[in-house]
Order: C-alpha cells, then sequence, then structure tokens
C-alpha cells in the first residue's frame, strides 16, 4: 500500500467509522451498502456511455463512498462474514469494469482511436493488480505492494472525468497497472524464492483478516473479511 492511500485511509477514517455507526444503528447490512455502491457505479457507466462524463464524475463521487464504507460498517457492528468479503472483493471488478465499457461504448460512438486501445490496456491491468494479490494470498503471500491499487485507480478516473480529460486517465494507469501487476509478481518470487524455493513456506505469510474467536475445543483465528 502506498504512503498517499495509508495517508487518505488515515485521515477518512474518522468519519467513515462516524457515519459507520449511524449506518450501524439503523440496522444497515454491509452487504445492502456494497450493492449501492455497484448500482451507482452502473449509473456511471450509463452517463459515460451517452458522453456525459463531468455527471459520470460527479456520480462516481458517490459510487466511491459507498465502497469505503461498507468495510468500515461491517467493522463497527460486527456483521463482517467470509461472504460478505468474498462479495466485496469481487463487486469491485465489476464496478471497475463497467465503467471502462462505458467509458468503451462511448469512445467507439465517437471514434476514440487512442483512447479505445488504452481503456483495453488499463481493464487488463486493473484486474491483473487485483488478481496477482488475490492469487499470491491464495498461495500464502502477504501482496499488499505497489503505488497503484484500487483507491487510487478510482481517484484518477474521478479526477479526470470531472475535468474531462479521461485520456490523461487512461494514459496514466495504462502504465502504472501493469508496473504494479509486474511489481507484485516479483514480490511473489521473492517471498517464496521461485522455483528453488519449491513448496516451502513463504517468507511472510498472508494470515486472513478476521476476528480472534473461542471455540470448545481451543482458540481458533476465524477468517471474516471486511464486506
Amino acid at each position: 500500500m502506498s504512503f498517499l492511500e495509508q495517508k487518505a485511509r488515515d485521515l477518512s477514517r474518522p468519519a467513515l467509522e462516524k457515519i459507520g455507526h449511524i449506518l450501524a444503528g439503523w440496522n444497515v447490512s454491509p452487504n445492502a451498502v456494497t450493492y449501492l455502491g455497484l448500482a451507482l457505479t452502473s449509473a456511471v457507466a450509463v452517463l459515460a456511455a451517452l458522453g456525459e462524463i463531468r455527471w459520470a464524475g460527479v456520480v462516481y463521487m458517490f459510487a466511491a463512498a459507498c465502497d469505503a464504507l461498507d468495510g468500515t460498517l461491517a467493522r463497527v457492528s460486527g456483521k463482517g462474514s467470509r461472504f460478505g468479503a468474498f462479495l466485496d472483493s469481487t463487486i469491485d471488478r465489476i464496478e471497475e469494469s463497467v465503467v471502462f465499457l462505458g467509458l468503451t461504448i462511448y469512445y467507439a460512438q465517437v471514434g476514440g482511436q487512442v483512447e479505445l486501445p488504452l481503456l483495453l490496456v488499463v481493464t487488463v491491468g486493473s484486474l491483473m493488480v487485483s488478481y496477482t494479490r488475490a492469487r499470491a494470498e491464495a498461495v500464502g503471500v502477504e501482496c499488499k505492494v505497489g503505488f497503484m491499487g484500487r483507491p487510487p485507480r478510482v481517484a484518477i478516473m474521478i479526477v479526470c472525468m470531472l475535468l474531462d480529460q479521461v485520456l490523461i486517465a487512461l494514459a496514466v494507469l495504462a502504465v502504472t497497472t501493469l508496473w504494479t501487476a509486474g511489481h507484485r509478481m516479483v514480490h511473489v518470487w521473492q517471498m517464496t524464492g521461485g522455483e528453488k524455493g519449491g513448496w516451502a513456506l513463504p517468507q511472510k505469510m498472508f494470515v486472513t483478516p478476521g476476528p480472534v474467536v473461542q471455540e470448545a475445543s481451543g482458540q481458533l483465528d476465524e477468517d471474516q473479511g471486511e464486506a
């Protein structure tokens, strides 16, 4: 996780937690916030496809707020779950792809000969950034390295949409997402020792986040991600 991303999380945490406590008091489900984010992102895609780029950026801000809030709500309400963590990550990938699809439809109509190939590269790069982390964690390697995770990607898209400068966002993301995916591949190679490492445990194990629960047979770490 990059320094800027961590700083943004630290600055936004108090406000998100305050809103999270309010929603928890209203018995709002974290998954409901996730679904709301998906609905808003779908609206972003529609607006983008219609060429309303600045309005798409405005709605994207609210969609991004939902994405930031659902995990916080899960934590403060104690309603985090394995399925919630899976659902949130899966819908994040759908949301990002849907926005790129909306932009693809628009630029296909107006003849965006530069934007269309960049959109393909950015879509692949963004999915690879997420996939490399997910696959690394599946083999037991913690993989949060790289500076172009989802929050900065969304932030760049929102700012450039509001300024109606989507081409700049695509050019930046095309390079940085592929770089980050490559960085994570190198990181996993280093942590596992490559082929020579065989199936030995990695240098730094990934532990699924979640509360520690007590069972009759002893203490067990229950993996419950944020929704």
